[in-house]
């Protein structure tokens, strides 16, 4: 089926709280990737990465090489030393539009919706002191828990306005897990007190600058919704069927879309096409109404025979079903 926006376009419409011209998914190639290796990373697949803040991730083929914390390689021991034992680099002499121009040598900035990772504070205090000690820092240190997040901010904020400056981007990704998959890791009143300052002034960077931004937040944390809303969130992944997203869609509507709310848990090793796009239809037909939805089944990496059917299965359902849903439904 033809359409007349581009998958960015699209993109752009829905993230902006109309109804697009049809569903938008990573699988509609709207994305584009900038490389940084600045900040925290998504992935480690070839070996240890040491990032600017010192904190050594590892990846695990069974994990699809995700970045994760070295297990027991700690920065900082004691909150108490933080000053001692975090030392970020000076970035007063470093050639940021050289480094950036070699980062998108090659990316489709024009055509391509182009986005930047930030703003994980929580995730960076359990980096640096693993999540036990920083639990126990948050209550008996916490105006020192504050002080080192200060030093941190300084160092993200940097970064994104050199992104913004040298790339141009068109959203930022507010990537921080601060919920298990049943309970949040902490309260909406540590959460002001906390990490809110922080994601705020990352987020009106972002608005200051035009830019779109996009919440990543994993688990039970619809608690905070009202929170991002206020910030100018306007997109939420991975959206997990332990919040009540059927309430949230018909509380918020357009005005937070949900980039996901696909129970992998229960359909992630189903192989049955026949009951695989009955459980599809279904997720479609629960949030494609309306708008504010965007499809976000994936299939799995790997060369197994069924994984590669399976994903190939998934590809054509949302091209031949789900993309062109809309006008299909005589919806607009």
């Amino acid at each position: 089926m033809e359409f007349k926006l581009s998958p960015k376009e699209n993109y752009i419409r829905y993230l902006s709280g109309e109804v697009p011209e049809y569903i938008p998914s990573m699988l509609d190639g709207h994305g584009g990737r900038v490389a940084e290796d600045l900040l925290t990373p998504q992935a480690c697949p070839n070996g240890p990465i040491v990032t600017t803040l010192g904190v050594k991730y590892v990846g695990s083929a069974d994990l699809n090489n995700g970045a994760m914390p070295a297990p027991g390689e700690y920065v900082v021991t004691d909150i108490l030393k933080w000053r001692d034992q975090l030392k970020i680099p000076d970035f007063s002499d470093f050639d940021f539009e050289d480094y950036y121009a070699k980062k998108t040598k090659g990316v489709d900035l024009e055509h391509k919706y182009i986005t930047f990772s930030n703003g994980d504070y929580f995730l960076t205090l359990v980096s640096l002191m693993g999540f036990e000690d920083a639990m126990l820092a948050l209550y008996e240190e916490p105006e020192e828990v504050k002080a080192m997040l200060d030093y941190i901010s300084d160092f993200y904020l940097l970064v994104q306005k050199m992104q913004t400056k040298y790339v141009h981007p068109d959203g930022l990704m507010l990537m921080d897990d601060d919920a298990a998959y049943r309970a949040p890791f902490f309260s909406v009143e540590m959460y002001h007190e906390f990490f809110k300052p922080y994601h705020k002034k990352h987020c009106d960077l972002a608005l200051e600058n035009g830019m779109f931004i996009e919440r990543h937040d994993c688990g039970k944390c619809e608690q905070f919704i009202p929170d991002w809303v206020e910030m100018g969130i306007s997109n939420w992944n991975p959206a997990q069927t332990t919040n009540d997203l059927v309430g949230i869609k018909k509380k918020w509507g357009r005005k937070l879309g949900i980039a996901g709310g696909w129970d992998n848990v229960k359909w992630g090793q189903v192989y049955d096409e026949e009951e695989l796009r009955a459980g599809m239809v279904e997720y479609v037909e629960t949030f494609a109404p309306g708008g504010g939805f965007s499809f976000s089944v994936m299939g799995a990496m790997g060369d197994d025979p069924k994984v590669k059917r399976r994903t190939q299965f998934i590809h054509d359902f949302y091209f031949d079903y789900v993309q062109p849903y809309y006008k299909n439904h005589g919806i607009s």
